[in-house]
């Protein structure tokens, strides 16, 4: 934008019209709305339907302002939100003409006729568009006396999302939100006239997993959240800007607390990444924090009981513990993948110093080592500046998503993709089993004319991925080979043997460039940190002597003092420890249920001499383990995540004072009373060391090169198991949060209509999914999927597939059609899902 008195003597630059707005003359470029011309000058005109992420509407009429054309004054007010700039165009809003003052003083005259004036209990009120811009372009008095329309309240539109239908300006914020960013158009706007209100249709509640980014933009107090209703006022709050700990995508968040407690999360604002959204579990899921069961100080196991402890009698036990496993048969560390970079730094260095050990791994999930072989020569110092992010989407000819559901792993991932098919045209494929409800967002777009198919789903059976990625499709192969292509790969990969190694020469046949995209916040920097069993902090290989001796020299630790020998990864070190090879486990927030064994998880834990956790709430560690040392939440402290991108993610600390010591600390603290030092007593110290550390500046490993592995063939009975978990399913940071959970999937079995015909699944009969482990009985859905597999949710309600089966993705299970449940049975409704382990029992 140009703005100057001698404007009309320059050209106008190219792509850009020249128009006067109160009385300024301005080159804006062409396209470009009126109103987002005057907002550039400064000029702020009132709007309650505008919004800058969704398509233009004209609902509310609020920013009505006058427009001249080629010297004519066009024959009444128009809306500034949904006009284009044009050559030679004439605009005077509210400041200069007389006549927009008054059109926007009637529309907002008319929207208070039945808005009710409840500003003092309503959860919008001092935060309010409608309330800030009545007392500055409304009138001063209202000319109507008689009765407000009312409506019962409120409704449910899901168990989480409340409407106040009287409060609603019909700005539809709401329902293009749903249709254009999320792409579920549960919510419509219902009726015509003066009777129009927003509603659902009774056969389709909302339920999305972005419901809450309706209320933060609904202007007007209309939609509200039943876990923030009625808490707190906006004013009462203290706004503090933080990121969210639940998934990669690195969403800048605010957090806004009183009295010590977080009350609600809002969606911050970075262009780069999350622009203003987040998910519902982003936004809901933070009552973990406070729940009644978490530690609030150290655990002291003391004849087969945990009973509190000082904090100096605690790191002593842990300290004496540590170090005689570590002398008799080794120690294995499991941080988990929710750390920051920080404390994941921390983890990496007591391991190689206190411990003289590289037996570490943060992925507590299904792994390999041909993914360690992967995330070793094309993830380890990739970042913005190198790599793939989100803009490039936008760009893109066509991306392609290997072993990754967006929806389900990364949510903003999920909506960017959405915006580059809708807004850019870029193919969005998929390599996956089925058309879930993720992927046919991505891969079919509603307009107004109706669904454009932008993408297409490329169906294998699960563990056939690599060989599907050996033999795409013609058009498939072709769009990737155009320049800008992307492969997104996800963790899942980890187990179909080959798809690492079938990505990388995909890349480099078609020239498309590689993201990994894990599920968890902590992963990426976790890689960069160090934690994992062939890599050294800053991605400084194990086995590279020069590697060993620059640390050394950083630590200021002896030459030859750091191990040389690479470490066993997370389920080795489960193995061993089981096996009795090694004596003691050192385990942070790791749930044994995302493992890929958890029984084995189980025996390691219960069979090694010495077992130390860190951790909030009590977990299946905590039962076993010999002292329980309690760590800080993501609000009670500071640090950083890498997102996906690679994109360093800071934030501060919201909740101060409450004695809970990030893990940095706690390590740190405990190698002095193991006589050795780590200089990671803050995250600032941690984060500081690792920066000036930097990356390895040596030859990169050669990526994985291993051959593609046909899937098993399934006999009689049996199907090709299809797996992986739900953004809402069982996991422990969603504590707490009932409405949340009411939002969550539900889970079901999905087969071919041949599968289920097969296996006697008429309707009302329910499937059985069973290995030697256990079994898993669920309602069906029937869907254009391949023969004879079965997709199933990883965690969700009683489908606990890693714990109940023993078994992942792509494994032998048997089906079998059993009747439906009683309402008296089982968990206590017809239908619901029920697990069923080699004792006979259920859970």
């Amino acid at each position: 934008m140009t703005v100057a008195p001698e404007a009309q003597s320059r050209p106008v630059p190219e792509g850009h019209v020249r128009l006067t707005i109160d009385g300024v003359e301005v080159d804006a470029p062409k396209g470009e709305l009126l109103i987002r011309t005057a907002e550039r000058m400064g000029i702020v005109i009132p709007r309650f339907c505008d919004h800058p992420l969704l398509d233009p509407a004209g609902a509310c009429r609020q920013c009505l302002v006058e427009v001249e054309m080629n010297g004519r004054p066009m024959p009444k007010p128009q809306a500034s939100c949904t006009m284009t700039v044009a050559d030679g165009m004439v605009v005077r809003t509210q400041r200069t003409s007389a006549v927009a003052d008054k059109a926007q003083q009637g529309v907002m005259e008319l929207l208070l006729i039945n808005h009710p004036l409840d500003c003092p209990i309503c959860d919008k009120g001092g935060e309010c568009p409608l309330q800030n811009q009545a007392l500055k372009h409304g009138r001063a008095e209202s000319r109507f006396h008689d009765v407000k329309r009312t409506f019962p309240k409120p409704i449910a539109i899901s168990s989480q999302i409340l409407l106040d239908r009287e409060r609603c300006v019909l700005c539809q914020r709401c329902t293009r939100f749903s249709k254009q960013i999320a792409g579920d158009p549960f919510i419509e706007l219902l009726e015509r006239g003066a009777v129009q209100q927003v509603g659902i249709g009774e056969q389709q509640p909302f339920q999305s997993y972005f419901s809450g980014n309706t209320i933060q933009i609904c202007p007007v107090g209309a939609l509200t959240s039943a876990q923030y209703r009625f808490r707190s006022r906006p004013f009462d709050l203290v706004s503090t800007p933080g990121q969210c700990e639940h998934c990669a995508s690195g969403c800048e968040i605010r957090n806004d607390w009183r009295r010590g407690k977080v009350m609600r999360r809002l969606a911050g604002d970075d262009p780069e990444v999350n622009e203003e959204w987040i998910c519902d579990k982003g936004r809901f899921a933070f009552r973990y924090t406070t729940a009644d069961d978490r530690f609030t100080r150290p655990q002291v196991r003391e004849d087969g009981e945990l009973r509190p402890a000082s904090w100096t009698e605690a790191l002593r036990v842990a300290a004496e513990g540590l170090a005689a496993a570590r002398d008799a048969g080794g120690v294995g560390v499991l941080p988990g993948g929710r750390l920051t970079t920080e404390d994941a730094y921390a983890y990496a260095k007591f391991t190689r110093i206190a411990l003289r050990s590289n037996d570490i791994d943060f992925r507590a999930r299904a792994h390999s080592a041909e993914e360690l072989r992967f995330l070793e020569s094309a993830v380890v110092g990739s970042g913005p500046e190198t790599g793939v992010v989100y803009r490039d989407f936008e760009s893109a000819p066509a991306v392609l998503c290997v072993a990754f559901e967006p929806e389900e792993e990364s949510p903003i991932v999920f909506l960017r993709l959405r915006k580059a098919a809708r807004k850019h045209g870029t193919q969005i494929h998929h390599l996956g089993q089925w058309l879930s409800p993720g992927v046919e967002k991505t891969t079919t777009i509603m307009h107004d004319g109706g669904p454009v198919r932008t993408g297409s789903l490329v169906r294998c059976p699960p563990g056939g991925e690599a060989a599907a990625l050996s033999t795409l499709p013609s058009e498939v192969d072709e769009a990737l080979r155009r320049p800008g292509a992307i492969l997104l790969v996800g963790e899942r990969a980890a187990q179909i043997p080959g798809l690492y190694s079938e990505v990388l020469r995909t890349a480099a046949r078609t020239g498309a460039r590689v993201a990994w995209i894990p599920r968890r916040a902590g992963e990426r920097g976790a890689v960069e940190a160090g934690a994992l069993p062939t890599l050294l902090p800053g991605g400084r290989p194990v086995a590279d002597p020069d590697a060993r001796a620059e640390l050394e020299r950083v630590w200021g630790l002896g030459a030859g003092t750091l191990p040389a020998t690479p470490g066993r990864d997370g389920t080795a070190i489960l193995t061993a420890a089981a096996g009795g090879q090694l004596s003691g486990l050192l385990v942070g927030g790791v749930d044994p249920d995302d493992l890929p064994d958890p029984a084995l998880a189980e025996r390691a834990l219960h069979r090694v001499d010495f077992v130390v956790s860190l951790e909030m709430r009590p977990s299946a560690v905590t039962r076993h383990a010999d002292v329980v040392l309690p760590v800080a939440a993501a609000v009670e402290k500071s640090g950083s995540y890498l997102n996906w991108e690679g994109r360093t993610r800071e934030f501060g600390t919201t909740i101060e004072g409450t004695g809970m010591l990030p893990d940095c600390r706690v390590l740190d603290t405990l190698a002095v009373e193991m006589d050795t030092d780590l200089f990671t007593q803050t995250p600032a110290a941690a984060g500081g060391e690792l920066r000036r550390l930097g990356g390895h500046t040596g030859a990169r490993p050669p990526g994985p090169d291993e051959p593609v592995e046909p899937p098993t063939a399934p006999g009689p009975g049996q199907a090709l198991l299809a797996t992986w978990r739900q953004l809402l399913d069982n996991g422990s940071m969603q504590v707490g949060e009932p409405n949340l959970a009411g939002t969550a999937r539900d889970p079901v079995a999905v087969l071919s209509p041949r599968t289920a015909q097969r296996a006697g699944l008429v309707p009302g009969r329910r499937v059985e999914i069973r290995t030697a482990r256990g079994a898993v009985t669920l309602d069906v859905r029937t869907a254009e999927m391949p023969d004879d597999v079965v997709w199933v949710p990883a965690d969700s309600g009683a489908s606990r597939v890693h714990r109940t089966l023993g078994a992942g993705h792509g494994a032998l299970v048997d089906l079998a059609a059993v009747a439906p449940m009683t309402a008296a049975a089982g968990n206590g409704h017809a239908g619901g899902p029920t697990t069923t382990h080699q004792d006979g029992g259920r859970a």
